[in-house]
């Protein structure tokens, strides 16, 4: 034993925090689960993507109902079900009715023709035969091996290796270990991998303009004012046209055009001056903290991702105590807007953290252009403007003065009726009119705002899905992580100085890093940005195991430690499942230290109509390799060297 004493190494501690992440799920892409009523052909061709995808047991069933159930025969269907019968274990892990499944392919398939699946399925019968005659001559079934393509031969070497014994189980790992060390970083893994941790992006929305609020009685009001002040202007100009009272009349209407002049300019100035102090209270800074909201709501991720990102694009030459001071009071209204546009649409926070991100990029770029301000210059009442609205004002006075005194001089009663008349029309004609004015313009305004920020998120919106177009598969993810385990099984054998031939068995643990992110497809197992990795090393002499924490972006291994262990003193092997969906990995040795791994940690994420938390666990720990690790540590466990000695005999019998 290489601890004396007796106590436990827990792999989960670390990383508890993980089940409380919510992980992504890219519920548009289903390749794993056929619909209801799938043909024979279609359930193969999913069956096909399991397997792809290193989900052997999914594999097995759904390639087994269509060759089995179904009779679909060809020699694809017979490549790919041979290999989905000995993916992911071991001969002594198969039933032996998987086993005569095995022998029958060729014949119950239809194998024939010289096709590359003929060819890929006929090599797969010569190797299994070669497996259980140690003097076969290796040379002329390595030399056809090799002769194979793409995809036949990547795919025996990724599936068939557990099958393989002897020389020839060192020939065909030499070639897997230098295929998946070319590989492992192949396709531009490192650019592309964090884009499976990334959700499909909600399109862009912007908050609907409010349409103009003009109630019907201001249109009246406006309407019936405006007609009083027209009467009472042709009774003012009639009287001054009887006396003939020409000059008058003219100063009259010179007053008309300058009240027209002050009103339009008037208009123009009180909604510059209303919108400017409009952005002042939406950009100032809240006297009052927003309410808190839970941390794991919409709202609470909302405000997560506006932190972090205010807190991460602080600009250039700016303090961040600066940035985060000055920039409160539009962060809010930013905040505010996506709350209300996003909150009921079924949306969650990861699908618009593009759109979070976008937004504040916009204001920092704002900031170090200073341009953020701007809308106060912009807004700013022009002095023509203000000059011409005394002026007209002035004007509108001087004409309205010298006319009515006139026109009392001349008909006093008729004179002093009109302007009774004039002055509440006036004032009614001014408040009603300057409120239609008002919301129009401001209509007008939102609108054309709303179309900017609409057109600078649509175009960042197309920016960001391009990006992510070359995504990786979940196949994709299962072919490099398979690689991975190759290159970490090669880096143990390489320290202990053995051989594939060597080892009775190998068998891995997979438990989520920390820290980590969690995504997957429909019906998928979930994968993850860091993994903790246990290898086991079953030799004559006993167990190696070698834990190490994998980078998946990067493909590299960091934080190894090795122990070793006899046989005896393994005491006992267990996988703990709790309700929320965790699940545990325990090995047990006599000396009482205990070696854990969290191998699933309870996850919240959405769950599709055809989904369930058991079958979503279920399918990761297929993919994990679970059965076949839990098969080779149970047997040691309970026979201890007993059981490399009987598993070796199952293996002979015909």
């Amino acid at each position: 034993m290489t601890e004396p004493e007796a106590t436990t190494a827990n792999y989960a501690e670390a990383h508890a925090y993980v089940g409380v992440q919510t992980g992504i799920v890219h519920g548009d892409v289903n390749i794993y689960s056929p619909p209801p009523g799938a043909s024979p052909s279609e359930r193969f061709e999913f069956g096909v993507s399991a397997l792809d995808g290193g989900i052997p047991g999914k594999a097995r069933e759904l390639i087994g109902e269509a060759v089995l159930a179904a009779g679909l025969t060809g020699n694809r269907v017979c490549f790919h079900w041979q290999l989905a019968l000995v993916s992911g274990r071991t001969w002594n892990e198969m039933p032996q009715e998987d086993i005569a499944a095995l022998r029958h392919a060729p014949i119950g398939c239809d194998l024939t023709g010289g096709d590359a699946w003929a060819d890929g399925a006929k090599t797969v019968i010569r190797l299994l035969d070669a497996a259980g005659q140690p003097d076969t001559d290796l040379r002329p079934l390595l030399k056809d091996f090799d002769g194979l393509g793409d995809p036949q031969r990547g795919m025996i070497l990724r599936h068939l290796e557990p099958f393989l014994d002897g020389p020839l189980k060192d020939e065909m790992w030499s070639r897997a270990l230098e295929e998946a060390q070319r590989d492992q970083m192949a396709e531009d893994r490192s650019e592309r991998v964090w884009k499976f941790f990334e959700p499909d992006p909600a399109p862009p929305r912007v908050r609907p303009v409010r349409p103009p609020d003009i109630p019907t009685s201001t249109w009246v009001q406006g309407m019936v004012a405006a007609v009083v002040l027209f009467a009472t202007a042709v009774n003012m100009a009639n009287l001054l046209v009887r006396d003939l009272q020409l000059f008058t009349l003219l100063v009259f209407l010179l007053g008309i055009g300058g009240g027209l002049c002050a009103a339009r300019a008037g208009a123009e100035w009180h909604f510059l001056t209303e919108r400017r102090l409009t952005k002042d209270k939406e950009y100032r800074q809240p006297r009052e903290h927003a309410p808190r909201t839970k941390a794991d709501g919409f709202v609470g991720k909302v405000d997560q991702h506006f932190d972090r990102y205010f807190a991460k694009y602080v600009p250039r030459n700016t303090s961040r105590s600066d940035w985060l001071t000055g920039t409160a009071g539009i962060r809010r209204s930013i905040r505010n807007e996506i709350v209300e546009v996003y909150r009921e649409q079924r949306t969650g926070a990861e699908e618009i953290t593009w759109l979070i991100r976008y937004r504040v990029s916009e204001v920092r770029r704002q900031w170090e252009q200073r341009t953020l301000w701007d809308y106060q210059r912009e807004l700013a009442a022009p002095p023509a403007i203000k000059v011409v609205t005394l002026l007209g004002l002035a004007v509108l006075t001087s004409g309205t003065i010298w006319t009515v005194g006139f026109a009392v001089w001349t008909s006093p009663a008729s004179a002093i009726g009109s302007m009774l008349l004039a002055l509440p029309a006036g004032a009614t004609a001014v408040r009603a009119w300057l409120r239609i004015t008002m919301e129009r313009r401001r209509y007008a305004a939102d609108n054309a705002e709303a179309a900017k920020i609409q057109e600078g998120c649509d175009a960042a919106y197309q920016r960001w899905k391009l990006k992510l177009a070359d995504k990786p598969t979940d196949p994709d993810m299962a072919v490099w992580l398979d690689r991975d385990r190759k290159v970490l099984l090669n880096e143990a054998l390489h320290h202990y100085g053995l051989s594939m031939s060597d080892m009775i068995a190998h068998a891995f643990i997979e438990a989520p890093g920390s820290p980590t992110k969690r995504a997957r497809v429909r019906n998928g197992p979930r994968r993850y940005t860091r993994y903790r990795l246990l290898l086991f090393l079953l030799t004559r002499d006993g167990v190696r195991q070698l834990n190490a924490d994998l980078d998946f972006k990067r493909g590299t291994f960091h934080d190894r430690n090795r122990t070793n262990y006899r046989y005896e003193a393994v005491a006992a092997v267990r996988v703990r499942q709790a309700d929320d969906g965790d699940h545990s990995f325990e090995l047990a040795l006599v000396n009482g230290e205990l070696v854990k791994a969290e191998m699933l940690a309870a996850a919240m994420e959405e769950l599709h109509v055809d989904e369930t938390s058991a079958t979503v666990s279920e399918t990761t720990l297929d993919a994990a390799g679970l059965g076949h690790t839990l098969h080779v540590m149970e047997g040691i466990a309970a026979e201890g060297k007993l059981w490399i000695e009987q598993a070796r005999r199952r293996r002979a019998q015909p």
